[in-house]
Parts: structure tokens; C-alpha cells; sequence
């Protein structure tokens, strides 16, 4: 439930600040006093898009600070959780987090959780689990269809709203095969051009049969052969004077190990050591600088072989890739693409097939949805009108109708229980709203039967329906009570305080046949003792002397006369009374 609420700057609001208690709480005041600043100054912390223009003239920012309530941690709603531990937002020991939004006046939004700073949306996710705002034209959404087949889903419950995310996912799949479907069939004579031109390189690169690494290595092969004899002399002059029979290296080394060996002095023959490990080495330098001039060529003509092979890989180089190892890569990659061009499995044959598969498990799920719809939409229809009977609609029936949608593109037609229809992004149901004024009358669409206290009234009977019995959270009504007056106006504030007994119910209302029924009642006054002597709003709550003269002012603006006083009493204890009785 929602605690405390803080606003500042934010429209005509200057400074205000009001605890709310469980149950049914109303919100009224005079007209321009600032009560739809509250209901936006929730639905910004419930993530709602903010707007530069709703901060306070002359103000650098507005602030929004909600203290919530939340469930025990076994009753929580895992989303909660799961928000809380990703965050880091910290509860206070009472189970109360502080949500938090302000908005600049250059429109740059930030928004706080439990101290932390988080993105706006993540705010949204924890707060959307435990508080819905219904404005002003909310009730207008009702009349779209698509509105209309969201609150039918809703009411049909988890397993329809799995099945739901099913059939997107089979459509999702669907459209992607027919996606790709059409671009082999406008590609077909593009990727045969593609195929020519990879087989075609992939021939070349084979018919070279270029070896990792094989460009730099006759760069370096080349260069040693344009000076063949300076390098051979060099290698043979190096190894002859390791080699010579009497004035090598060797022949010294072994001198100078025959003279240490000699010795009878254990200094020189600790020296053995280092001659044998001089020895070593020279014996390795040898036998290198031999096996270099080994692998020197003996022939000419070994140049011009390497001269032609060089100039092979040149061309390779020039077409695919700026090194050989460059082209291998090249190769691979082009016999992927060709496989995949030709592979059988994703010829157009093989996908009609696929799609065809596809689209019969699209139109199953479809067919299964239109079921499930079509036994929701009487129950629903049901209850809805059972509690338009207690909203002053007696005579009135809700009606639900759920019809296939008629085939307009040709890509997603399907057949429904033998029917064409159409595999829209939400099934291929068409779900309507009618409302039937009196018994044995005809349902007509609500959008064009129905005056704006009806919908109210309509929307207000949806939301109860839809509300499960013994869920928490927070329900706030802007004037959901609009367009009516009288006796309805009664059975609405009774019903409010009825749906108040689960759950959190906050509501700005014009009526005091409405407000009579709260719990708790807040003002919105205005007055121009703000700063800088501007118009501000304050927020109050009313004790029972107080409400009353209030409800006078509602009544017929008798708040001051005996009169109005009396009548207010008696409509605030009328409703006490009714209460009581609920």
C-alpha cells in the first residue's frame, strides 16, 4: 500500500505532503486546485513518461517521493524481488521502500529506489506490480478492440496468457520463414551469381594449393638465392675454419683439452668443464652452418621455379585477400556460403514446406486461443453485468462477443475450425464489447451505445472483475465516477468501499455521494500565499467535522450554512451506515 506520498513543485503544487491509510481514501477540492497533479505525481513513480511542461513555473525540478508498503516477503509477487535484488534497493525494517522521481525542467528525468539510483523502467517494473492509476480518459481506451481483448486475456487468466505467448512465437517463426521464402524467391537469380563467383574462387585458390604462411617464406627463399655465392662462400669460409684439420677450431679445442688433461694441477683441470661445453657448441655451429650449405641450391634453374611461384600466389593475393594466409581464410568462408547456398535443406521447395507446417501450428494455436476466448467471454460478460447491477445499470447487460477475423493478407491466412481468418499479432480473434440497455434488447458496440458515466461505470465493474479477490495493491481512480450523478453516483462509492476491503483504493472525485464513503478523506485547496506569490495547492486531511462541511461545499456550496451542514451529515452517515452493512 502506498504510505506517504511528497510532492514538490510539480504544477500549481508548490510543497505538499499527505500519509495515506489502508483502505478507501478520497481526494477532493476545488476545480484547479491541483487533484490531478496527485494522480500524476503517481503515475510518475509508477514510470510514466515524464513531462518538462508539469514542473512548477519558475522551478528548476519537480519531486515525487512514494513510501510503499510492501507485502511479507512470502507474499510478495517474485517480479518485486526480483527487482529489489538486482537494484540493491534497500527495505526499511518495516517492510517500506522509498520510490523516487524527479524531473527537470530541461526534461531530463531520474528516478531513486530504496537509495539507489535506477533507470526509470526498472522503477516501473516494482512499482507497476502494486499500483494501477486509471485517469481521466482511461475509460476511453475501453472502447478500442484491442484494449477490449487485453481485459478479456487478462480475465481468462495465466494458462490463456501462456498460450498467448505460444502462438507469438509460432507466428514469430512463421514470419520468418516467409520473410525468407520471399527473398530466395526475389535473390534466386542473385545467389545463383553468388554461387558462380564462389565456385569459381574456391577452383582457383584449390588449383594453387597455396600452403599456410608460403608468400613470406619464398620471400625470404628468394632473397638468399639473388646472392647464392656471396652466402655460400660466407657459410663454407665459416665452416672451414671450424673444421680445418690443422688450424680449425676444433683441432684447438681439443689442444687445449689435452693440455688441461695433462696437467697435475687441479685449478687448470676444473677449466675440463668449460672446454667440453666450448666443444658443444662449436660441434652444434657446425653442424648448422653444414646443413645451410646443404640446403643451398645447386641449381639454377631452383630461382626461376620459385620466381613462378611466387607469381601465382600474386594473383591470389590480388583477387582475395592482401596475404595467403589471408586467401586460405577467404576459401573457407567461401565454401561455408556455398554449402549454405546449396544445401538442400534450405532450398525453396524445402521452406514452402517448413512454412506450410508453420502456418498449421499457428492456426492451431489460433483455434485454441478462439476456445478458450470464446468460455472466458461469457464469464466474463456474466460477472461484469452482475456488478453494473450494483452500479445503478440494473436494467444494463455487458455484453462479450469474440469473432474470427476475416483474411486481408494472403501471407498470414489460416483456417480456424474451417473458417478463414486472419493470423494477427494477438490470434485471429476480433473481441467487441456491447453493451445491451434492457433486457431482449440488442447488443450494440459500447464505443457508440454507451455516454461517458457508462463507461465509468463499465470500466469500474471491468476492474473489479478482474481484480482477484484477495490481492494487495493500489487502485487509483481519476474521477472514474465522471458523467454520473444521483442514485449512481451512491452505488459507485459503495462499490469502491466494497473493492477497498482487499486492497488500497485512492480516488479524486467531484461527488460527494463518492467521497461520503471513504475511509479517509484528503483536500486539495489553492491558495496565492505561495513563493514569489504564486498560486500553490496544500494537501489535508480531513477529520469528521471537517469532512462534513466539506461535503456541503460539494453538495451545492453550503459549506458555512446550518443547511448544507445538515444535509452533509446525513449523507456521511447514510453511507457509514450502508458500510457497516456491506
Amino acid at each position: 500500500m502506498l504510505e506517504e506520498l511528497s510532492i514538490r513543485g510539480l504544477g500549481v503544487v508548490e510543497s505538499a505532503a499527505a500519509e495515506f491509510s489502508p483502505g478507501f481514501t478520497v481526494l477532493t477540492g476545488e476545480t484547479g486546485a491541483g487533484k490531478t497533479m496527485i494522480v500524476t505525481s503517481l503515475r510518475l513513480l509508477s514510470g510514466a513518461r515524464a513531462d518538462a511542461g508539469r514542473v512548477r513555473s519558475g522551478d528548476e525540478k519537480a519531486v515525487v517521493q512514494g513510501r510503499f508498503r510492501l507485502p511479507p516477503a512470502a507474499q510478495r509477487p517474485p517480479a518485486v524481488d526480483d527487482v529489489l535484488e538486482s537494484t540493491g534497493a534497500e527495505l526499511d525494517d518495516d517492510d517500506t521502500v522509498i520510490a523516487a522521481r524527479t524531473v527537470g525542467a530541461d526534461g531530463r528525468s531520474r528516478a531513486h529506489l530504496g537509495g539507489r539510483s535506477v533507470p526509470v523502467g526498472v522503477l516501473g517494473q516494482l512499482t507497476g506490480e502494486i499500483l494501477a492509476v486509471h485517469g481521466q480518459n482511461d475509460q476511453l481506451r475501453l472502447i478500442r478492440g484491442d484494449q477490449q481483448r487485453a481485459a478479456l486475456d487478462r480475465f481468462a487468466g495465466k494458462a490463456t496468457a501462456a498460450l498467448l505467448e505460444r502462438y507469438r512465437a509460432a507466428r514469430r517463426d512463421l514470419l520468418t520463414t516467409l520473410d525468407e521464402l520471399d527473398r530466395r524467391r526475389a535473390d534466386s537469380r542473385e545467389l545463383a551469381q553468388e554461387a558462380d563467383r564462389l565456385r569459381f574462387g574456391i577452383e582457383e585458390i584449390e588449383a594453387v594449393a597455396p600452403e599456410p604462411g608460403e608468400d613470406t617464406d619464398l620471400v625470404a627463399t628468394i632473397r638468399r638465392l639473388t646472392d647464392l655465392e656471396d652466402l655460400r662462400s660466407a657459410a663454407d669460409g665459416a665452416h672451414q675454419a671450424i673444421t680445418h684439420d690443422e688450424a680449425g677450431v676444433l683441432t684447438g679445442l681439443g689442444v687445449v683439452r689435452s693440455q688441461l688433461e695433462a696437467a697435475d694441477d687441479d685449478a687448470l683441470r676444473a677449466l675440463l668443464p668449460r672446454v667440453a661445453e666450448a666443444l658443444a657448441v662449436v660441434g652444434d655451429l657446425s653442424d648448422e652452418l653444414s646443413g645451410y650449405l646443404s640446403s643451398l641450391p645447386t641449381d639454377a634453374d631452383d630461382l626461376d621455379r620459385l620466381l613462378s611461384r611466387q607469381a601465382e600466389l600474386k594473383v591470389l593475393t590480388r583477387k582475395y585477400a592482401a596475404d595467403i594466409d589471408g586467401v586460405l581464410d577467404w576459401h573457407r568462408r567461401a565454401q561455408q556460403r556455398l554449402a549454405q547456398i546449396e544445401d538442400p535443406g534450405a532450398s525453396i521447395e524445402q521452406l514452402e514446406q517448413t512454412a506450410a507446417e508453420q502456418r498449421e501450428t499457428v492456426a492451431q494455436l489460433a483455434a485454441d486461443l478462439h476456445k478458450r476466448r470464446s468460455t472466458a467471454a461469457a464469464k466474463l460478460a456474466g460477472k461484469v453485468s452482475a456488478e453494473l447491477a450494483g452500479l445503478a445499470m440494473g436494467g444494463s447487460e455487458l455484453a462479450v462477443s469474440v469473432h474470427l477475423t476475416a483474411p486481408d493478407d494472403e501471407r498470414l491466412r489460416i483456417v480456424v475450425d474451417g473458417t478463414a481468418a486472419q493470423a494477427g499479432p494477438d490470434g485471429a480473434d476480433r473481441v467487441e464489447f456491447g453493451l445491451v440497455a434492457h433486457r431482449g434488447a440488442a447488443p450494440l458496440p459500447i464505443a457508440r451505445s454507451a455516454s461517458g458515466g457508462e463507461l465509468s461505470r463499465v470500466m469500474l465493474a471491468l476492474e473489479v472483475v478482474l481484480a482477484e479477490p484477495d490481492s494487495g495493491g493500489v487502485m487509483v481512480f481519476d474521477e472514474v465516477d465522471a458523467g454520473v450523478g444521483g442514485g449512481a453516483a451512491v452505488q459507485i462509492g459503495a462499490r469502491l468501499a466494497k473493492l477497498a476491503r482487499n486492497r488500497q483504493v485512492i480516488v479524486v472525485t467531484h461527488l460527494p455521494q463518492v467521497a461520503a464513503f471513504a475511509d479517509q478523506h484528503l483536500v486539495v485547496g489553492k491558495s496565492g500565499g505561495g513563493s514569489r506569490g504564486r498560486q500553490t495547492s496544500t494537501l489535508t486531511s480531513l477529520d469528521r467535522d471537517e469532512r462534513i462541511a466539506e461535503l456541503a461545499r460539494m453538495l451545492a456550496g453550503l459549506g458555512d450554512s446550518d443547511t448544507g451542514r445538515a444535509h452533509a451529515e446525513e449523507l456521511l452517515q447514510t453511507a457509514e451506515e450502508a458500510r457497516a452493512a456491506q
